[in-house]
């Protein structure tokens, strides 16, 4: 049962989720960062290309752990997706611990780096990590009892559809500046969160999850039996 792997890779999620906070408390510490992350210092562009680096690298490692938990493609790809939500997750929490951030979820935080400056309040990738965590359980779930996870065209049309809407809400003030060369990174600054993208968007992406992990192979499985 690949269930009975979720525990080992939550863990392992979990302490690279620690190693991922502490980075940033370093890089928080030799930049003088504070709580109001809006107001970033000129980074050095070698500082900027090793930690777009390192931002990759993290997604590869998170790839690499659902490939090598998984039995077949699906269950692989819901490792992935896991272990990514709960790195995610965690990232936050263990931030808490060390220096008492975010002080709450609507927190403004910098997120990603590819292939512009991602912005968002805290609350925003919380939730989208936790549609990853209980979307991959369940594929997991789903996958040890052989039951197929085809996406059919609307689950597919709703996924990338949301998709599109988040990565819109989360590259907002980048989308308004470009081109954009990383020297010109640290002058991006959030201005509103487009909740009327996000939200869309991450109930058009819960919808096809659900549709694609849980009532399709259900239908399916039924019909077969």
């Amino acid at each position: 049962m690949q269930v009975k792997k979720l525990w080992a890779v939550g863990l392992f999620a979990i302490a690279m989720a620690y190693l991922e906070s502490a980075v940033v408390v370093y890089l928080r510490r030799m930049y003088g960062l504070g709580d109001d992350l809006t107001k970033i210092p000129d980074f050095d562009r070698t500082i900027t290309g090793i930690e777009i680096g390192r931002e990759i690298a993290t997604m590869f490692m998170l790839l690499a752990v659902g490939w090598i938990a998984g039995r077949r493609l699906q269950s692989k790809i819901a490792f992935a997706f896991f272990t990514f939500g709960i790195w995610d997750i965690f990232y936050y929490i263990w931030l808490w611990v060390f220096i008492g951030w975010p002080a709450s979820p609507l927190t403004w935080d910098i997120l990603f780096l590819v292939p512009v400056p991602w912005w968002g309040p805290v609350i925003s990738p919380v939730l989208s990590a936790s549609l990853m965590v209980v979307g991959g359980m369940v594929a997991i779930w789903v996958d040890d009892r052989e039951w197929p996870i085809r996406p059919g065209k609307a689950e597919w049309g709703m996924l990338f559809a949301g998709m599109a809407l988040a990565l819109i809400a989360f590259m907002w003030d980048a989308l308004g500046n470009l081109p954009l060369s990383p020297d010109e990174f640290d002058s991006i600054k959030p201005s509103s969160f487009p909740w009327g993208f996000y939200l869309p968007g991450l109930l058009l992406m819960g919808v096809a999850v659900w549709r694609t992990t849980w009532v399709n192979p259900r239908q399916k499985a039924e019909i077969t039996a």
